[in-house]
């Protein structure tokens, strides 16, 4: 089944979108966290303001693809301002088909490539 038939049509994901994502499939986190590790995964390419990361996560929680985690750090680790996040049902599935997405088109990109250096 092609992917964009199971995503509902929401493939391709905006980079900031696959990038939180991923870093919430490794567990919750909370803003912040996630700030750093998006910069982190993308090498420094990618550092989401705050207005541009609340804004996505608020797109996120309303599309179902992350959920607010009631669980949380003991008191004495943790802010009470903070809100933690994860991965919904949903956005695992969002994920599974972009990273499928992903490596169908650098295969593809491959065998143009190879194809061309033959030529």
């Amino acid at each position: 089944m092609p992917a964009k038939s199971r995503t509902d049509g929401s493939l391709p994901l905006k980079p900031a979108v696959l990038l939180l994502l991923v870093s919430l499939a490794a567990g919750e986190k909370h803003g912040y966290a996630l700030r750093k590790d998006v910069a982190a995964r993308s090498g420094g390419d990618v550092r989401l303001g705050p207005a541009t990361l609340y804004r996505t996560l608020a797109q996120m929680l309303e599309e179902g693809t992350i959920e607010e985690s009631g669980r949380r750090p003991a008191p004495e680790l943790d802010d009470e301002r903070r809100r933690y996040y994860r991965l919904t049902d949903r956005g695992r599935r969002l994920l599974d088909a972009e990273i499928t997405r992903l490596e169908q088109l650098a295969a593809s990109a491959r065998a143009v490539i190879l194809q061309r250096g033959k030529a």
